[in-house]
């Protein structure tokens, strides 16, 4: 059984009266792809700075935290040798080119220059920028710039790679490549902390999610077990009800569990025969959707469908 690197009891964190995390608790094995899923303003990126050491937990008798062995609020320099950390925000310098910037960045790290040279060249060459090398950070692409970014927190040979909505505004071929990359460096055992808000990205890299809302962990497990245990197996989809013609409640079998919002509906069920069957007795061909549940589904069932005041 893989070790615990990572381990997380009843942190909360406030700023004023907002609570931005509460009683958070969890766990990350060695190797493994742990993510958090969460709307805006869930906590996600608290939590994270928590991790690292760039945000301090409340103080409170009850909460513990272990990551390598240390805890960040009184060895915050050792988490972060041991780590690599790319934000939301690709804060590059902007006149400087590829390498330069990674060479600045390799000096934190006491990198020897021959070695941080080594090191770079490799970096490049993984993540596909080795024709960038001289670049101004002005002339790369938003994709570039993200994947030198996440090349910078390779630096260090981190054990922990912290990535805080990695793909955010990427075209999908960018997208896929930083996924390959994530799995690649999995597969060297290194331990990846992600937060994202593609579903498909979650369920495609986490080995393990914990859906956050409102500071609290309100959903925790593997990506295939969020959706089996919380979800049917298949949902008629009306996008339109006025167009579509919207079912009435009395044709709804027991068997199906309806979901309204505004103008559309979902009707979900396990048999998807039944769905056929009621969406044959009075929608429009065309206004509606049979589709096989996803990790999309369990998500506005935990946290709805409304936006919250903190969107």
């Amino acid at each position: 059984m893989a070790q615990n690197i990572i381990t997380v009891s009843n942190i909360s964190k406030s700023f004023g009266k907002v609570r931005a995390v509460r009683n958070l608790s969890f766990s990350v094995e060695a190797g493994r792809c742990f993510g958090f899923l969460g709307p805006n303003g869930a906590g996600k990126t608290t939590a994270m700075k928590i991790i690292y050491g760039k945000s301090t937990r409340d103080r409170s008798g009850q909460s513990l935290m272990d990551i390598f062995g240390y805890d960040p609020a009184a060895n915050e320099l050792a988490i972060k040798y041991l780590s690599g950390v790319v934000q939301q925000e690709n804060n590059l310098d902007d006149e400087l080119n590829v390498i330069q910037n990674l060479m600045i960045y390799a000096r934190f790290y006491h990198l020897p220059g021959k070695t941080a040279a080594e090191r770079i060249e490799y970096l490049l060459e993984f993540l596909e920028l080795s024709d960038k090398a001289d670049s101004k950070i002005k002339e790369l692409s938003g994709g570039m710039k993200r994947r030198l970014v996440i090349a910078r927190a390779l630096l260090n040979s981190p054990r922990l790679l912290i990535l805080d909505e990695p793909t955010t505004g990427l075209d999908p071929q960018v997208r896929h490549l930083i996924w390959d990359k994530i799995r690649q460096l999995q597969k060297q055992q290194t331990t990846v902390l992600l937060t994202t808000h593609y579903m498909e990205e979650a369920f495609q890299l986490c080995d393990r999610l914990l859906i956050m809302h409102k500071g609290q962990n309100i959903m925790e497990g593997t990506p295939h077990e969020l959706l089996e245990q919380n979800m049917e197996k298949h949902v008629l989809e009306v996008r339109d009800v006025e167009r579509g013609r919207e079912i009435q409640p009395e044709k709804i079998p027991h068997a199906i569990r309806a979901d309204r919002s505004l103008d559309s509906a979902r009707y979900y069920c396990d048999d998807i025969e039944l769905l056929r069957e009621l969406a044959g007795s009075g929608l429009k061909a065309g206004g509606y959707l049979i589709r096989q549940t996803t990790l999309e589904d369990v998500f506005l069932k935990a946290t709805g469908r409304q936006l919250d005041d903190r969107q």
